[in-house]
């Protein structure tokens, strides 16, 4: 700390006037800094200004953007969830449809005639699945044809395995084409094995219920009424549609439960986020009040230095009269 040290009569050294310009060198600095602080609005603006808390608020810093990155990778989850919820509504719509036009056919008022017109309406409904099915893209990847498969870190040390599907309702109803299927598994994740389809008995899939392919449909004629011919056909034939839809549903629950997840870890991050910019303001950002404050006090004595330092150079004169 300065003390005060009086030179007397020496004139070769000014020791007052240099200790003047010492105190008007340190204010000088401090205004300085606090102009730098008030234009930057950080209290560390170098390592050298706060050396420990230079090293927390950069490590809190790099966490933060750790955070962002997984809150936004919960974000593009959630889109693949959404979009795939979405189309597996609009594929149970229309199997309930199907279904209502399959019961259409099994009463005993309808013609074969009007049970051919009804099964070709609900070949149409299948082949409305199949557009959902081509058409359910997100990232250029399709998301029901049993080749997408999605792994997203959500977290900042774990990887986070929430959202792992593999969807396969893959289709094309044309001519002697390979029709896919929906296969639930246990845990209501959809991935199912392809069975090709060659029309001379082997049997397809569709929703995981075995034996049960939408290409049937088409196959009704007069002559022939296969799926909707009275009796057990046709009373199979709505089974298998229930428990189609019974499977979609489950499948569209399950990804409901995994975006229930995500809304969740979304919240979980963002408060994390906020909390870590909270703390990393509390040690980088200038107190404004306080630096404003400290520049006052600080051009205050700048001044009051300047006036000592031009009083401080007029002793050695005072001396000199004594040569005279």
């Amino acid at each position: 700390m300065p003390s005060a040290i009086y030179g007397g009569g020496r004139v070769r050294t000014n020791i007052p006037a240099e200790m003047a310009y010492n105190a008007l060198n340190t204010a000088g600095k401090q205004i300085t800094n606090s102009q730098l602080r008030l234009s930057t609005g950080k209290r560390i603006n170098s390592a050298a200004d706060d050396v420990a808390g230079y090293i927390t608020s950069k490590s809190l810093l790099q966490r933060n953007g750790s955070l962002n990155s997984a809150l936004r990778a919960a974000g593009d989850a959630k889109n693949v969830t959404g979009m795939t919820m979405d189309a597996l509504d609009q594929i149970g719509e229309l199997l309930t449809t199907m279904k209502e036009t399959t019961a259409a056919a099994q009463g005993g008022a309808v013609g074969d005639a009007e049970k051919v017109a009804l099964a070709k309406a609900a070949y149409r409904m299948a082949q409305q699945i199949q557009f959902i099915v081509d058409n359910t893209v997100f990232g250029g990847k399709q998301l029901l044809t049993g080749k997408f498969e999605g792994d997203w870190i959500t977290g900042y040390t774990a990887k986070d395995e929430a959202l792992k599907i593999n969807v396969n309702l893959k289709s094309d109803l044309s001519a002697n084409a390979e029709f896919a299927n929906i296969g639930i598994k246990e845990d209501f994740n959809l991935n199912a094995t392809t069975e090709a389809k060659d029309h001379s008995g082997s049997a397809a899939t569709f929703a995981g219920v075995a034996s049960f392919d939408l290409m049937d449909f088409n196959a009704v004629k007069e002559d022939d009424l296969g799926i909707f011919a009275e009796g057990s056909s046709i009373e199979t034939t709505l089974k298998n549609l229930t428990e189609a839809i019974n499977n979609v549903s489950k499948v569209a629950a399950y990804l409901g439960g995994i975006q229930v997840r995500l809304n969740s870890q979304e919240e979980t991050l963002t408060s994390q986020i906020t909390n870590y910019k909270a703390a990393i303001s509390r040690i980088e950002d200038a107190d404004v009040a306080t630096e404003q404050m400290n520049l006052i006090r600080n051009q205050f004595l700048q001044n009051a230095s300047l006036t000592s330092l031009a009083q401080a150079n007029q002793n050695p004169q005072q001396f000199l009269q004594l040569l005279r």
